[in-house]
Formats: structure tokens, C-alpha cells, sequence
């Protein structure tokens, strides 16, 4: 019996066009030779006549093979296989991201008070108005006041990328900005100083992701004294859409990875059609903070759609990301920044869709749409009719959070508490 076919699709490899189409019943990869194509385009069809690649460029085949393995293998078996059942705590600090209660609008004072009642380890701050001052003293009071409540306050604010669309100038210029970020996080005790580049705009803004990167880069080098003398790393987060995790790896590497890192977010991994186990697997080694949350994935009408869930609702199998994690990440903090109950379309079926995509990797996309298999749609959450949205939004906000704190502590082993 023939498998159905549901779709080809066309990358660039060493400037050569190359097809892979997607079955159905086997999930196998054929090559096809498509000749002379313009840019990086996806090609969609229900019927075609396909022969298998006799070319024999060693790197292209190298290339195939990790495309035919992330399509060809189901997720669910290898990470049972790898999985170890949560049966004691993994020796891993557990926290929140204030984003997670972004609606409360609570200042550093009364964060640190929930973190406190949530028994958490650690309070990621992400946002600089959080802060009623900017002076030492003042930060170093909260710091204190964390301390005796035995947490560790790790600080993070938005994007030092001046030519970004999400660049704002709320703090003065991109270099100033990181500057007072790293200033603060000193006086805070936060090793780490978490930046973004900016969203999956930026891809299409002129000379693309890769100029992005690099002004990213110049404004980080620019700061590299104050980081190195500070004692602060600059952690910069996949966000929003702007990179997947080979270009967060890219910026690092160019601004060197003795003062710069990644803030790894596992829900922004499906933003940019990444299975999360495997944005981990390229980013462990640059991973020195993160902002984490579970995902629900599933097929639709144009490609594949995606719901961010409170930890344990999603498609992820996280008892194997957390096995993988421990390994990979020893002595990384998990903060959890719960943003669930809308639904995203990623919309590979359609050509446009890789305008913003000129150097996407077959394997990266295989292994999404393997774990799209596995997920089944879902309805977005919306607020109980006749309830105020602004106390509807805060009371779904901290119940995501605090479902998954205990399911993180409960059930995967999370958290020195």
C-alpha cells in the first residue's frame, strides 16, 4: 500500500535547492532533485512521482540523514526510553518568572513575598520596572530581604538590539541599558543579566536575523569590561520568534561565550519550529539561566499550532527533558514563565513562510512535525463570561504558575525545598 503523501518541502543546501517530501504511514524521506529554485520555498502537493537522491556529495547526504532521522523517529519512544521515573529531587534550583504574573503588576517586594509562599529557590526578575529605585541600597536591601527567605534573585530585562523593532529606549541607548542591567544585577547578587534580541519581526527587517545578530553582538562587546569586571554574564534569551537555537549559538560565539550566555526558553523553541529536547541538546553548553514552560503542539490546517500550557499539560515530554536537562545543565537554575491559553499557527504549508527562513534545517523542522504528530488541538482560554478580564487575567495567571511549581516539585523532582 502506498503511504499518503502530505507534503514536500524545499531548502537551500550549499546553494543547491533540495526537496524533502513527508508520508505519512512510515514518516520516510525522499529526496527529490528539483532543479534551479528561487529562495527557500515550500512546495505542497497531494500526488507526485519521486525518486530517491542519487547524488553522492557526501555533505548533502550527511544533511538527508539527519533530516530522515528527525522525521523518521517518533519522540515518544526515545524520550521513554531515555526518561528515569521522578522518584527523588534532582538537585536542581526551582523559581518563577515575574512574567508569569505579569497582570498582578507587583513590584521586587511583593515578588519576593510569593516566591517566599511558593517555596522556590530562585526569583527571576525580568523586567526593570519591577524596581522602585535603581540606587544600590535599595537593591541591595531586596537582596537581603530575598536572602533571609532563602532565595537567590536573578535579574533580566528587554532588547539591546538597537536596530530591533522591540528595541526601546525606555533606558537610554542599547549599550546604556546593558550597562545599568549589569550594575543592577551586581548590587541584586544575580549572576546573570538576562537580554533579548527581539521577536520573529526581525527576521524580515532589512539584512534580516543575521544583521541583527550582529548589532547585537557589538553592543555586548562594547560592554564586555563591565560584564567581565562586574562579574555578571549577559544571558541572552531565544525570544519571541527572532532565533532558533544554531543562530543563539551563532550570537555567543561571536561575542564570546566567556562573558555571554543563553537564557534558554523552552516554550520560544516551538515558536520557531524546534522541538524543545533538541534547542536544549545545541544550547547546553552556553545554558546559564532559563525561562521554561511546557507546550502543547498539534497539526493544522496550515503546518502546525501551538498553545503554551501550565507544566505537564503540554506535548513535551518533560521527565525526559529533565533527565536530559540535569546531564547537560548541572547547576542551572529552572525558572517557570507560565504565558498559556492562546494558540499560534506556524504556517509552513505556505511559501511566504520561509521568506523569513533563508537557512532552515531539515532536521529542526522533521522533529517539529514529529512532535506535532502527537499533540491534538485545543481550545484557547477565555475569561468566564461576565467576569472582570483584568481579574479574570490575574487569577488564571497564578493558578498556571502555582499548578506548575508543584507539579514541577511533586512530579519531576524539581527544587532544593
Amino acid at each position: 500500500m502506498r503511504s499518503q503523501f502530505l507534503g514536500a518541502y524545499l531548502f537551500r543546501h550549499s546553494g543547491d535547492p533540495v526537496a524533502v517530501s513527508v508520508c505519512a504511514r512510515s514518516i520516510s524521506l525522499y529526496v527529490i532533485p528539483v532543479g534551479k529554485a528561487e529562495g527557500n520555498l515550500l512546495l505542497h502537493e497531494r500526488t507526485m512521482n519521486s525518486t530517491r537522491s542519487k547524488t553522492t556529495r557526501r555533505a548533502f547526504l550527511q544533511s538527508a540523514a539527519a533530516a530522515a532521522a528527525g522525521l523518521a523517529i517518533f519522540p515518544g519512544a526515545a524520550a521513554q526510553a531515555a526518561s528515569s521515573s521522578a522518584t527523588g529531587k534532582r538537585n536542581i534550583k526551582l523559581g518563577l518568572d515575574n512574567f508569569s504574573v505579569r497582570a498582578l503588576g507587583w513590584k521586587a517586594g511583593q515578588l519576593i513575598d510569593y516566591a517566599a509562599s511558593l517555596q522556590t529557590d530562585s526569583l527571576f526578575i525580568t523586567d526593570l520596572n519591577a524596581f522602585e529605585k535603581f540606587e544600590d541600597d535599595y537593591l541591595q536591601d531586596l537582596r537581603k530581604k530575598a536572602a533571609d527567605q532563602g532565595l537567590q534573585i536573578q535579574l533580566g530585562s528587554w532588547s539591546v538590539c538597537p536596530t530591533s523593532k522591540a528595541f526601546k529606549k525606555d533606558w537610554g541607548s542599547a549599550e546604556e541599558h546593558l550597562r545599568l542591567g549589569i550594575r543592577m544585577a551586581k548590587s541584586l547578587g544575580s549572576p546573570v543579566f538576562r537580554v533579548v534580541l527581539g521577536t520573529g519581526e526581525d527576521r524580515l527587517s532589512p539584512g534580516g536575523i543575521e544583521e541583527r545578530i550582529s548589532d547585537t553582538i557589538g553592543v555586548c562587546k562594547t560592554c564586555r569590561k563591565d560584564a567581565l569586571d562586574a562579574g555578571v554574564k549577559i544571558a541572552v534569551e531565544n525570544h519571541a520568534g527572532d532565533m532558533q537555537a544554531w543562530e543563539l549559538v551563532m550570537l555567543i560565539e561571536g561575542a564570546g561565550k566567556e562573558y555571554v550566555g543563553a537564557n534558554m526558553d523552552s516554550g520560544n523553541a516551538c515558536w520557531t519550529f524546534e522541538d524543545p529536547a533538541s534547542s536544549l541538546e545545541i544550547l547546553a553548553p552556553y545554558v546559564i539561566t532559563t525561562s521554561l514552560r511546557d507546550s502543547a503542539v498539534w497539526e493544522s490546517a496550515n503546518g502546525a499550532t501551538v498553545q503554551w500550557t501550565a507544566m505537564g499539560e503540554g506535548t513535551v515530554d518533560l521527565k525526559a527533558y529533565f533527565d536530559k536537562f540535569a546531564a547537560l545543565c548541572p547547576g542551572v537554575p529552572v525558572h517557570i514563565e507560565t504565558i498559556s491559553g492562546f494558540n499560534r499557527e506556524l504556517q509552513y504549508l505556505k511559501p511566504e513562510f520561509w521568506k523569513a527562513w533563508p537557512k532552515a534545517r531539515a532536521s529542526d523542522l522533521g522533529k517539529f512535525i514529529a512532535l506535532a504528530k502527537q499533540g491534538k488541538p485545543r481550545e484557547p482560554w477565555k475569561a468566564p463570561a461576565g467576569k472582570d478580564r483584568k481579574l479574570a487575567d490575574q487569577e488564571y495567571q497564578k493558578d498556571q504558575i502555582e499548578r506548575s511549581i508543584k507539579y514541577c516539585k511533586e512530579t519531576l523532582g524539581l527544587g532544593l525545598k
